[in-house]
């Protein structure tokens, strides 16, 4: 796809993966237009991206929006039928970000704000397909998959696109990973019903610059950073997971939007797992923090106990992998920390 001048709406494009996303689109000569209610995304982000690509802005504190060049940014509320409608207007593509999310502390004790995300992705896909947008892709998870087959600890199994709906029914991780399946399968009916062009990807674990400390990375990077001591970890630490680096998970969402059509979902992940505990000491390696204690507290909010994904389709499509290690990664998060010392939002200490 050429996306040089290609009218382009990010919702959630002012959050973590999502202002990578547009700084990506906006080097690829896309028109970026970015809808976020910022209650987890930051202007900040924005400017940024902005400033990088030598952009031009003033800020007129009583709009909700903001002009720079053929790019904006609207604030509004997608869970309002009018605010999404506005925000399609004149899109060519659309890539849905826009969630209610957060880490394992927070899904867990905000189900309800969860819940938004079924009238957040309903207005999205129902308002671009009324606009006739060329085409839309749709950022799912990893929490879609049955709870079932990620219940064993040193599990080896990687979980495939097909799990969702193992043995003929689906067990979602919680109320998050609910709405984000029942927003799949509504993208799915407007693609079977009116021939919608769409596409799926789905996240796990992605982390890197920007990304706030609800999330483990981002926290256990603090805690070692103010080198705290207990160095406290979230559960035994034998819990395992497969973590995205995300300039990776933005590679392959532009190539799941140009390259899938019919709303076939496609993996982004690593198929490598790391025990928490591990990650944990590399990271206190790589900040150099050596405290007397690291505790693992099993009262926290842990999740499933084992996730990775099967990527075999991802690369038969797309031609897709991962191309960061955890390491590299981490590395270039860490120094990112260390910069700007982001300011904390963990809603449970």
């Amino acid at each position: 796809m050429d996306w040089k001048s290609k009218n382009v709406l990010v919702t959630g494009g002012a959050g973590f993966v999502g202002s990578h996303l547009v700084d990506r689109l906006i080097g690829l000569g896309a028109n970026v237009t970015i809808a976020d209610n910022l209650s987890k995304g930051s202007l900040n982000n924005v400017f940024e991206v902005w400033t990088k690509h030598g952009l031009k802005f003033s800020i007129n504190p009583n709009e909700n929006k903001i002009v720079a060049g053929s790019h904006k940014f609207i604030k509004c509320d997608l869970e309002e039928k009018n605010q999404a409608r506005e925000a399609v207007k004149d899109q060519d593509i659309v890539i849905h970000l826009a969630a209610t999310i957060g880490g394992r502390g927070y899904i867990d004790t905000h189900r309800a704000e969860c819940c938004e995300n079924f009238a957040i992705n309903h207005n999205v896909f129902a308002e671009a397909f009324r606009a006739g947008v060329d085409r839309i892709h749709y950022a799912s998870t990893a929490c879609i998959y049955p709870i079932s087959l990620q219940s064993e600890y040193n599990s080896s199994y990687l979980l495939k696109e097909e799990d969702a709906f193992k043995d003929g029914w689906a067990n979602c991780d919680g109320e998050y990973g609910w709405s984000k399946f029942m927003g799949e399968l509504e993208l799915l009916a407007f693609h079977e019903e009116y021939g919608l062009k769409c596409s799926i990807s789905r996240y796990v674990n992605a982390y890197g610059e920007r990304e706030n400390d609800t999330h483990v990375i981002i926290s256990l990077i603090k805690k070692a950073v103010e080198k705290q001591d207990p160095y406290i970890v979230w559960g035994s630490g034998e819990q395992d997971r497969d973590f995205t680096y995300v300039s990776d998970i933005i590679d392959g969402t532009l190539l799941a939007t140009e390259k899938v059509n019919d709303g076939t979902p496609i993996n982004l992940g690593t198929s490598v797992r790391h025990k928490i505990k591990d990650v944990a000491h590399m990271l206190l390696r790589l900040t150099d923090h050596k405290p007397r204690k690291v505790f693992f507290d099993k009262s926290k909010p842990t999740g499933v106990v084992s996730r990775a994904l099967d990527i075999s389709r991802t690369k038969r499509l797309l031609g897709w992998k991962p191309k960061v290690t955890l390491e590299k990664g981490l590395t270039k998060t860490i120094n990112w920390y260390i910069k700007t010392r982001p300011t904390s939002v963990e809603t449970i200490e």
